[in-house]
């Protein structure tokens, strides 16, 4: 398999995995690149339900935006659960075959949960992209603190997976897991939590073996274009009447950033297309 693997993951739900996938796939693609797209969450399917807006509104509006390849894991509907697992696996390597083949890049989102096939997934990876908010409840995940130093007493139970992991796909695969943490739904309002987020995360990032990435703010546009399957790589050719302001433009520069500090191949060289 040639392509790189990118999986977006995280057991907490609501951390912005969906708005990231999204985003990473949609740049890629404006840079030229050949995309494919995996949603793992069978329940919500947010990602799946996102690509499908898309294709709607380009057969509706006939604007020409560029479509990630998709396949779809079905669950399984086996009553053993070792079957089941055994046949979603199968069906996720499949997958991954399929897109591997023809994808410079194939974007994982998994389900806000420890879910089987998602730490499956996890050794597939190249690059794990973790998305928290800014939250001492998300920051929890990663690692646990003292409440009075604020030192790190020892690895979150993500971490501590994230871990695992790595060593099965050493063992299967022959190499790392580039893992990169980000922080979503940035507030402009320099509280106390933010501040101390701030101070924290870098010191954790050398103890864990993660970087430390900026994620997107909390901005209305990222959760407003989903009806129409967009995303603010594509307001100059939505096809809707929507003036680009400063807070749209700060939410491409947000996403380039983050697509800049990826460090994903060829990836920097090709930043001036979108």
């Amino acid at each position: 398999m040639r392509s790189h693997v990118v999986v977006i993951g995280n057991e907490k739900g609501g951390s912005g995995k969906t708005t990231v996938a999204m985003h990473l796939a949609i740049g890629l693609l404006r840079m030229g690149f050949r995309v494919g797209c995996v949603d793992l969450d069978h329940r919500q399917q947010s990602l799946g339900r996102y690509l499908a807006n898309r294709l709607a509104w380009v057969e509706r509006s006939g604007v020409s935006l560029p479509m990630p390849s998709v396949v779809v894991v079905s669950p399984s509907n086996s009553d053993l659960r070792s079957e089941a697992l055994a046949e979603e696996t199968s069906g996720f390597n499949r997958a991954l075959a399929e897109l591997g083949g023809t994808c410079d890049f194939v974007v994982v989102d998994c389900p806000g949960a420890d879910a089987p096939l998602a730490r499956h997934a996890h050794t597939y990876a190249d690059t794990l992209i973790t998305p928290i908010n800014d939250s001492l409840l998300d920051l929890d995940l990663l690692g646990q603190l003292d409440p009075v130093t604020w030192e790190l007493k020892r690895a979150g139970i993500y971490s501590s997976l994230v871990w695992e992991l790595r060593q099965e796909r050493r063992k299967a695969h022959k190499s790392g897991i580039d893992w990169v943490v980000t922080r979503s739904r940035l507030s402009a309002l320099a509280d106390r939590n933010k501040i101390k987020l701030a101070e924290v995360l870098p010191q954790m990032q050398r103890v864990l073996g993660f970087r430390l990435a900026e994620g997107f703010g909390e901005r209305v546009i990222y959760r407003y274009m989903f009806l129409w399957g967009l995303t603010v790589l594509d307001l100059g050719q939505s096809g809707i009447a929507m003036e680009m302001t400063r807070s749209h433009q700060s939410a491409r520069e947000e996403v380039c950033s983050l697509l800049a500090n990826l460090w994903l191949p060829r990836v920097n060289e090709r930043l001036d297309r979108i």
